[in-house]
């Protein structure tokens, strides 16, 4: 079997680019033949199909890179095999995905997703995102850089870190979240609440409405938005520094900053929706708040992306639900619950480590896909 992988490579510290690379490494660990491209370098990609002649061209993104996953490989003759998250209504390309033999997808909620809007369920396999469990591990609390992480960011020793990873805050849930800490402040031990963000233009504007709800919360003194660059070495780090890692996300494909908090021993608070219900165990290695309220949309606009001029109306037969809100009321319930409990936070962490480690390594990941790669196109 050869497989090239396109991706955003070489990998930036964000999630599609992890997804691939963990694939990459997986299979090459493995003996598999493998080479990674970046998914819009057409030269280099022509190069490969050339003179490395893959069995499938394996593209992680979107339904919208379709030009660049698929198409591009299947111009030049070989056999591409998407895989895919959930981005929005798939408003283009369904006789392109329709017509693959398989697509691969990361939670059983994106495949539900795909089918509504029209790509038959016959072809789409889930595979999960892999997860560094040799990276993503539990550290000592005394360990010198955790210390460090804790010291710069303002944590003081005997306080409880709680921690939020994301491209920005709100998607992931910090909203909830802090006005989940305002109802409970009085009763928890001290506590620093980090949001760990990208610095993305567009991000700026919605920092300043998330720190300015933490003002009119009265929390401010409590609460860090923390927007360097940084790199994925750093990461394991980051999150073994937190005592609870906090994620009810409004919108979530798979969720992998929970699955790698889960592999540092940490205890997990997430949202019984989408892609979590495949990777957390309610009450066993994460608590799940209930769904407060379905965002939903009875049109959506779309453009070049999809294939249409701007500003192109597609109205929905039935409203779609494009983003979910947790209860706030369980997730304070929940984040007092192991803020006081010690214990509690420490077996929660220890069986979300057992569960990553058993099903979401990057090695189990990448022997799976060489299952499926087998079962489902006969390569061997």
């Amino acid at each position: 079997m050869k497989v090239l992988i396109l991706y955003d490579y070489p990998p930036f510290p964000g999630g599609l680019a992890t997804q691939g690379d963990l694939l990459y490494k997986g299979l090459c660990e493995l003996g598999v033949e493998t080479h990674a491209v970046h998914f819009e370098s057409e030269q280099e990609k022509e190069w490969y199909y050339h003179w490395f002649n893959p069995d499938v061209v394996v593209g992680i993104g979107y339904w919208a890179d379709t030009p660049q996953l698929i198409l591009h490989p299947q111009r030049y003759g070989f056999q591409p095999v998407p895989w895919l998250v959930s981005d929005g209504y798939i408003a283009n390309y369904q006789s392109v995905l329709n017509a693959l033999p398989l697509i691969l997808v990361t939670s059983n909620w994106v495949k539900e997703m795909y089918v509504k809007d029209g790509i038959s369920g016959d072809k789409i396999e889930v595979l999960p995102v892999g997860c560094d469990t040799n990276s993503f591990k539990a550290y000592d609390r005394n360990d010198p850089k955790i210390l460090s992480v804790r010291k710069s960011l303002g944590i003081l020793p005997d306080q409880l870190m709680i921690l939020t990873v994301g491209g920005d805050a709100a998607t992931n849930g910090a909203r909830e979240v802090m006005q989940a800490l305002s109802i409970i402040d009085k009763e928890a031990p001290d506590w620093k609440y980090v949001c760990k963000v990208w610095p993305y233009p567009r991000t700026q504007a919605q920092n300043f409405e998330d720190f300015r709800m933490a003002n009119d919360l009265g929390i401010e003194n409590n609460v860090t938005y923390a927007t360097n660059i940084i790199s994925r070495n750093f990461m394991p780090y980051l999150i073994a520094a937190c005592d609870i890692y906090v994620a009810p996300s409004r919108l979530e494909a798979f969720g992998m900053s929970q699955v790698e908090a889960g592999a540092c021993e940490k205890p997990v608070i997430g949202i019984k929706a989408m892609g979590m219900l495949d990777t957390l165990i309610d009450g066993e290695t994460a608590f799940l708040a209930n769904v407060a309220k379905k965002i939903v949309a009875h049109e959506v606009m779309l453009g070049d992306e999809s294939g249409f001029e701007n500003n192109h109306a597609v109205k929905f037969d039935e409203p779609r639900t494009v983003e979910y809100r947790a209860n706030v009321q369980d997730i304070a319930t929940s984040l007092l619950t192991l803020m006081k409990d010690a214990e509690s936070r420490d077996k929660m962490g220890k069986a979300g480590r057992e569960r990553v480690v058993a099903n979401y390594d990057y090695l189990i990941v990448a022997k799976r896909f060489k299952e499926i790669i087998t079962e489902r196109l006969g390569i061997e």
